[in-house]
Protein backbone atom coordinates (compact mmCIF):
# COMPACT_ATOMS: atom_id res chain seq x y z
CA UNK A 1 0.00 0.00 0.00
CA UNK A 2 1.11 3.53 -0.70
CA UNK A 3 -1.47 5.37 1.41
CA UNK A 4 0.78 8.11 2.81
CA UNK A 5 2.32 8.83 -0.59
CA UNK A 6 -1.10 8.94 -2.25
CA UNK A 7 -2.38 11.34 0.41
CA UNK A 8 0.51 13.77 -0.16
CA UNK A 9 0.21 13.41 -3.94
CA UNK A 10 -3.58 13.78 -3.96
CA UNK A 11 -3.67 17.44 -5.07
CA UNK A 12 -1.13 16.90 -7.84
CA UNK A 13 -2.72 13.67 -9.07
CA UNK A 14 -6.19 15.25 -9.13
CA UNK A 15 -4.82 18.18 -11.15
CA UNK A 16 -3.09 15.88 -13.66
CA UNK A 17 -5.90 13.34 -13.76
CA UNK A 18 -3.40 10.54 -13.14
CA UNK A 19 -2.99 7.95 -10.37
CA UNK A 20 0.35 9.36 -9.19
CA UNK A 21 1.73 12.89 -9.29
CA UNK A 22 4.85 11.76 -11.17
CA UNK A 23 5.38 13.73 -14.38
CA UNK A 24 7.83 12.71 -17.04
CA UNK A 25 10.08 15.55 -18.15
CA UNK A 26 9.73 16.41 -21.84
CA UNK A 27 12.90 15.15 -23.55
CA UNK A 28 13.20 15.92 -27.27
CA UNK A 29 13.24 12.76 -29.45
CA UNK A 30 12.72 10.62 -26.30
CA UNK A 31 9.36 11.79 -24.95
CA UNK A 32 7.31 10.64 -27.93
CA UNK A 33 4.24 8.43 -28.35
CA UNK A 34 5.80 5.21 -26.98
CA UNK A 35 7.29 6.53 -23.75
CA UNK A 36 4.50 9.06 -23.13
CA UNK A 37 1.70 6.49 -23.46
CA UNK A 38 3.63 3.94 -21.36
CA UNK A 39 4.05 6.44 -18.52
CA UNK A 40 0.40 7.51 -18.58
CA UNK A 41 -0.74 3.88 -18.77
CA UNK A 42 1.44 3.06 -15.74
CA UNK A 43 -0.25 5.74 -13.62
CA UNK A 44 2.24 8.55 -14.20
CA UNK A 45 1.77 11.58 -16.44
CA UNK A 46 3.52 11.48 -19.81
CA UNK A 47 4.41 14.68 -21.66
CA UNK A 48 5.14 14.91 -25.39
CA UNK A 49 8.24 17.00 -26.13
CA UNK A 50 7.27 19.18 -29.08
CA UNK A 51 10.73 20.77 -29.30
CA UNK A 52 11.35 21.94 -32.87
CA UNK A 53 8.39 19.96 -34.36
CA UNK A 54 6.18 21.60 -36.99
CA UNK A 55 2.44 21.85 -36.25
CA UNK A 56 1.88 18.94 -38.69
CA UNK A 57 4.34 16.70 -36.84
CA UNK A 58 2.84 17.56 -33.46
CA UNK A 59 -0.63 16.84 -34.83
CA UNK A 60 0.47 13.35 -35.89
CA UNK A 61 2.31 12.71 -32.59
CA UNK A 62 -0.72 13.61 -30.43
CA UNK A 63 -3.00 11.42 -32.57
CA UNK A 64 -0.54 8.50 -32.34
CA UNK A 65 -0.25 8.89 -28.56
CA UNK A 66 -4.04 8.92 -28.18
CA UNK A 67 -4.16 5.64 -30.07
CA UNK A 68 -1.89 4.08 -27.42
CA UNK A 69 -3.51 5.43 -24.24
CA UNK A 70 -6.87 6.69 -23.06
CA UNK A 71 -5.24 8.30 -20.00
CA UNK A 72 -4.42 12.02 -19.84
CA UNK A 73 -1.04 13.26 -21.09
CA UNK A 74 0.44 16.68 -21.71
CA UNK A 75 2.35 18.52 -24.44
CA UNK A 76 5.47 20.60 -23.79
CA UNK A 77 5.85 23.66 -26.05
CA UNK A 78 8.97 25.84 -26.30
CA UNK A 79 7.99 29.50 -25.85
CA UNK A 80 10.47 30.74 -28.49
CA UNK A 81 9.05 28.43 -31.21
CA UNK A 82 8.21 30.68 -34.18
CA UNK A 83 4.89 28.85 -34.64
CA UNK A 84 3.89 28.70 -30.96
CA UNK A 85 0.30 29.83 -31.55
CA UNK A 86 -0.18 27.30 -34.39
CA UNK A 87 1.05 24.56 -32.02
CA UNK A 88 -1.42 25.73 -29.35
CA UNK A 89 -4.13 25.50 -32.01
CA UNK A 90 -3.13 21.86 -32.69
CA UNK A 91 -3.41 21.13 -28.94
CA UNK A 92 -6.84 22.79 -28.94
CA UNK A 93 -8.09 20.63 -31.84
CA UNK A 94 -7.06 17.48 -29.96
CA UNK A 95 -8.42 18.72 -26.65
CA UNK A 96 -5.04 18.22 -24.95
CA UNK A 97 -5.67 18.48 -21.21
CA UNK A 98 -2.35 20.02 -20.10
CA UNK A 99 0.19 22.21 -21.88
CA UNK A 100 3.65 22.87 -20.42
CA UNK A 101 5.25 26.14 -21.56
CA UNK A 102 9.04 25.90 -21.31
CA UNK A 103 12.18 27.76 -22.29
CA UNK A 104 11.30 31.30 -21.30
CA UNK A 105 8.54 33.68 -20.27
CA UNK A 106 5.29 32.75 -22.08
CA UNK A 107 4.60 35.34 -24.79
CA UNK A 108 1.58 37.60 -24.49
CA UNK A 109 -1.68 35.77 -25.12
CA UNK A 110 -0.23 32.24 -25.03
CA UNK A 111 -1.54 31.29 -21.57
CA UNK A 112 -4.95 32.76 -22.48
CA UNK A 113 -5.03 30.82 -25.76
CA UNK A 114 -4.52 27.53 -23.87
CA UNK A 115 -7.05 28.37 -21.16
CA UNK A 116 -9.57 29.33 -23.87
CA UNK A 117 -9.91 25.69 -25.01
CA UNK A 118 -9.98 24.38 -21.44
CA UNK A 119 -6.32 23.35 -21.23
CA UNK A 120 -4.39 23.56 -17.97
CA UNK A 121 -1.11 25.50 -18.11
CA UNK A 122 2.14 24.50 -16.39
CA UNK A 123 5.04 26.95 -16.42
CA UNK A 124 8.68 27.06 -15.31
CA UNK A 125 10.05 30.01 -13.33
CA UNK A 126 13.66 30.62 -12.27
CA UNK A 127 12.78 33.24 -9.62
CA UNK A 128 10.11 33.51 -6.95
CA UNK A 129 8.96 36.92 -8.20
CA UNK A 130 8.40 35.61 -11.72
CA UNK A 131 6.67 32.49 -10.38
CA UNK A 132 4.18 34.62 -8.44
CA UNK A 133 3.57 36.82 -11.47
CA UNK A 134 2.90 33.84 -13.78
CA UNK A 135 0.62 32.12 -11.26
CA UNK A 136 -1.32 35.34 -10.70
CA UNK A 137 -1.70 35.88 -14.43
CA UNK A 138 -3.35 32.52 -15.11
CA UNK A 139 -0.83 29.66 -14.99
CA UNK A 140 -2.37 26.67 -13.18
CA UNK A 141 0.81 25.06 -11.86
CA UNK A 142 4.51 25.62 -11.59
CA UNK A 143 7.50 23.35 -12.17
CA UNK A 144 10.69 24.31 -10.34
CA UNK A 145 13.69 22.63 -11.93
CA UNK A 146 17.15 22.64 -10.42
CA UNK A 147 20.49 22.63 -12.21
CA UNK A 148 20.99 18.88 -11.57
CA UNK A 149 18.46 18.19 -14.34
CA UNK A 150 19.39 17.07 -17.84
CA UNK A 151 18.96 19.21 -20.96
CA UNK A 152 18.40 22.97 -20.59
CA UNK A 153 19.07 24.05 -17.03
CA UNK A 154 19.05 27.06 -14.71
CA UNK A 155 21.87 27.92 -12.30
CA UNK A 156 20.32 26.99 -8.92
CA UNK A 157 20.20 23.55 -7.26
CA UNK A 158 16.84 21.80 -6.74
CA UNK A 159 17.26 21.63 -2.97
CA UNK A 160 17.73 25.41 -2.79
CA UNK A 161 14.78 26.15 -5.11
CA UNK A 162 12.55 23.85 -3.04
CA UNK A 163 13.43 25.68 0.19
CA UNK A 164 12.86 29.05 -1.43
CA UNK A 165 9.64 28.37 -3.40
CA UNK A 166 7.68 25.74 -1.47
CA UNK A 167 7.18 27.57 1.85
CA UNK A 168 6.01 30.65 -0.11
CA UNK A 169 3.79 28.99 -2.72
CA UNK A 170 2.82 25.42 -1.81
CA UNK A 171 -0.13 26.46 0.38
CA UNK A 172 -1.97 28.26 -2.42
CA UNK A 173 -0.55 26.79 -5.62
CA UNK A 174 0.48 23.51 -7.21
CA UNK A 175 4.26 23.23 -7.39
CA UNK A 176 6.06 20.26 -8.96
CA UNK A 177 9.76 19.73 -8.18
CA UNK A 178 12.26 18.54 -10.81
CA UNK A 179 15.99 18.04 -11.23
CA UNK A 180 18.23 15.30 -9.87
CA UNK A 181 15.44 13.08 -8.53
CA UNK A 182 16.42 9.42 -8.84
CA UNK A 183 14.83 7.71 -5.82
CA UNK A 184 11.59 7.68 -3.87
CA UNK A 185 13.17 8.95 -0.63
CA UNK A 186 13.87 12.25 -2.41
CA UNK A 187 10.27 12.40 -3.64
CA UNK A 188 9.09 11.90 -0.04
CA UNK A 189 11.13 14.85 1.22
CA UNK A 190 9.77 17.24 -1.44
CA UNK A 191 6.19 16.07 -0.82
CA UNK A 192 6.66 16.71 2.91
CA UNK A 193 7.89 20.23 2.08
CA UNK A 194 4.62 20.85 0.26
CA UNK A 195 5.29 19.85 -3.36
CA UNK A 196 2.19 18.66 -5.24
CA UNK A 197 4.32 16.13 -7.13
CA UNK A 198 7.60 15.62 -8.93
CA UNK A 199 9.01 15.46 -12.44
CA UNK A 200 11.69 13.00 -13.56
CA UNK A 201 13.35 12.71 -16.95
CA UNK A 202 16.67 10.89 -16.70
CA UNK A 203 15.16 7.91 -14.83
CA UNK A 204 12.71 7.32 -17.72
CA UNK A 205 15.03 8.05 -20.68
CA UNK A 206 16.51 4.56 -20.62
CA UNK A 207 13.27 2.68 -19.81
CA UNK A 208 12.37 -0.37 -21.94
CA UNK A 209 9.61 1.62 -23.68
CA UNK A 210 11.95 4.49 -24.59
CA UNK A 211 12.85 4.47 -28.30
CA UNK A 212 16.35 5.79 -27.50
CA UNK A 213 19.12 3.86 -29.28
CA UNK A 214 20.70 0.99 -27.29
CA UNK A 215 24.04 2.86 -27.40
CA UNK A 216 22.36 5.92 -25.83
CA UNK A 217 20.93 3.78 -23.02
CA UNK A 218 24.30 2.03 -22.49
CA UNK A 219 25.95 5.44 -22.06
CA UNK A 220 23.44 6.13 -19.25
CA UNK A 221 24.15 2.80 -17.50
CA UNK A 222 27.92 3.42 -17.60
CA UNK A 223 27.99 7.07 -16.54
CA UNK A 224 28.51 8.28 -12.96
CA UNK A 225 26.85 11.52 -11.81
CA UNK A 226 30.00 13.58 -12.32
CA UNK A 227 30.05 12.92 -16.07
CA UNK A 228 26.76 14.78 -16.63
CA UNK A 229 28.24 18.24 -17.13
CA UNK A 230 26.78 21.64 -18.05
CA UNK A 231 27.84 23.29 -21.32
CA UNK A 232 29.92 26.45 -21.15
CA UNK A 233 28.88 29.82 -22.54
CA UNK A 234 31.50 31.23 -24.90
CA UNK A 235 30.11 34.68 -25.67
CA UNK A 236 28.23 36.74 -23.06
CA UNK A 237 26.07 38.29 -25.83
CA UNK A 238 24.77 34.89 -26.87
CA UNK A 239 22.22 34.13 -24.17
CA UNK A 240 22.79 30.40 -24.42
CA UNK A 241 20.88 28.46 -21.78
CA UNK A 242 23.37 25.87 -20.50
CA UNK A 243 22.61 22.25 -21.32
CA UNK A 244 23.57 19.29 -19.13
CA UNK A 245 24.78 16.23 -21.03
CA UNK A 246 27.36 13.45 -20.73
CA UNK A 247 30.89 14.62 -21.50
CA UNK A 248 31.98 13.67 -25.04
CA UNK A 249 33.29 15.08 -28.35
CA UNK A 250 29.90 16.69 -28.95
CA UNK A 251 30.38 18.86 -25.86
CA UNK A 252 33.50 20.37 -27.47
CA UNK A 253 31.74 20.77 -30.83
CA UNK A 254 29.08 22.90 -29.19
CA UNK A 255 31.74 25.33 -27.98
CA UNK A 256 32.94 25.65 -31.60
CA UNK A 257 29.34 26.14 -32.80
CA UNK A 258 28.88 29.04 -30.38
CA UNK A 259 32.04 30.72 -31.72
CA UNK A 260 30.73 30.33 -35.26
CA UNK A 261 27.34 31.88 -34.41
CA UNK A 262 29.02 34.69 -32.43
CA UNK A 263 31.16 35.52 -35.48
CA UNK A 264 28.02 35.73 -37.64
CA UNK A 265 26.51 38.11 -35.08
CA UNK A 266 29.68 40.23 -35.15
CA UNK A 267 29.60 40.54 -38.92
CA UNK A 268 25.93 41.52 -38.81
CA UNK A 269 25.05 38.50 -40.97
CA UNK A 270 22.32 37.44 -38.52
CA UNK A 271 20.14 39.01 -35.82
CA UNK A 272 20.08 37.90 -32.16
CA UNK A 273 16.77 36.03 -32.55
CA UNK A 274 18.17 34.05 -35.47
CA UNK A 275 21.37 33.35 -33.50
CA UNK A 276 19.34 31.83 -30.66
CA UNK A 277 17.32 29.72 -33.07
CA UNK A 278 20.50 28.43 -34.70
CA UNK A 279 21.75 27.29 -31.30
CA UNK A 280 18.39 25.62 -30.58
CA UNK A 281 18.46 23.81 -33.93
CA UNK A 282 22.02 22.73 -33.26
CA UNK A 283 20.87 21.05 -30.02
CA UNK A 284 17.91 19.39 -31.70
CA UNK A 285 20.24 17.91 -34.33
CA UNK A 286 22.97 16.87 -31.87
CA UNK A 287 20.39 15.24 -29.62
CA UNK A 288 18.85 13.37 -32.54
CA UNK A 289 22.27 11.99 -33.50
CA UNK A 290 22.66 10.51 -30.02
CA UNK A 291 19.09 9.36 -29.29
CA UNK A 292 18.01 8.09 -32.70
CA UNK A 293 21.27 7.22 -34.48
CA UNK A 294 23.19 6.11 -31.40
CA UNK A 295 26.18 8.38 -32.08
CA UNK A 296 27.07 8.91 -28.43
CA UNK A 297 30.51 10.30 -29.25
CA UNK A 298 29.50 13.28 -31.40
CA UNK A 299 25.83 13.63 -30.51
CA UNK A 300 24.42 15.24 -27.39
CA UNK A 301 23.69 12.66 -24.67
CA UNK A 302 21.52 14.90 -22.49
CA UNK A 303 21.31 13.51 -18.97
CA UNK A 304 20.73 14.77 -15.44
CA UNK A 305 23.08 14.10 -12.55
CA UNK A 306 20.76 11.32 -11.36
CA UNK A 307 22.18 9.30 -14.31
CA UNK A 308 24.43 7.53 -11.79
CA UNK A 309 21.29 5.87 -10.39
CA UNK A 310 20.21 4.56 -13.80
CA UNK A 311 21.94 1.21 -14.04
CA UNK A 312 19.66 -1.01 -16.13
CA UNK A 313 16.82 -1.01 -18.60
CA UNK A 314 13.48 -1.58 -16.90
CA UNK A 315 9.81 -1.08 -17.81
CA UNK A 316 8.20 2.24 -16.92
CA UNK A 317 5.65 0.50 -14.66
CA UNK A 318 8.49 -0.99 -12.59
CA UNK A 319 10.28 2.35 -12.30
CA UNK A 320 7.11 4.05 -11.02
CA UNK A 321 6.31 1.17 -8.63
CA UNK A 322 9.85 1.27 -7.20
CA UNK A 323 9.74 5.06 -6.71
CA UNK A 324 6.34 4.85 -5.01
CA UNK A 325 7.48 2.01 -2.70
CA UNK A 326 10.68 3.86 -1.72
CA UNK A 327 8.69 7.03 -1.11
CA UNK A 328 6.14 5.21 1.06
CA UNK A 329 8.83 3.45 3.12
CA UNK A 330 10.52 6.80 3.73
CA UNK A 331 7.26 8.51 4.78
CA UNK A 332 6.44 5.68 7.16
Amino acid sequence: MTAKTNALMARGAAFLGSETAILCGAMSWVSERNLVSAISNAGGFGVIACGAMTPELLDAEIAATKALTDKPFGVNLITMHPKLFDLIEVCARHGVSHVVLAGGIPPKGSVEAIKAFGGKVLVFAPTLALAKKLLRSGADALVIEGSEAGGHIGPVATSVLAQEFLPELAQDYLVFVAGGIGRGEMIASYLEMGAAGVQLGTRFAAASESIAHPAFKKAFFRAPAREAVASVQVDPRLPVIPVRALKNKGTEEFTAKQREVAALLDSGAIEMGEAQLQIEHYWAGALRRAVIEGDVENGSVMAGQSVGMVTKEEPVAEIIATLMAECEASLR
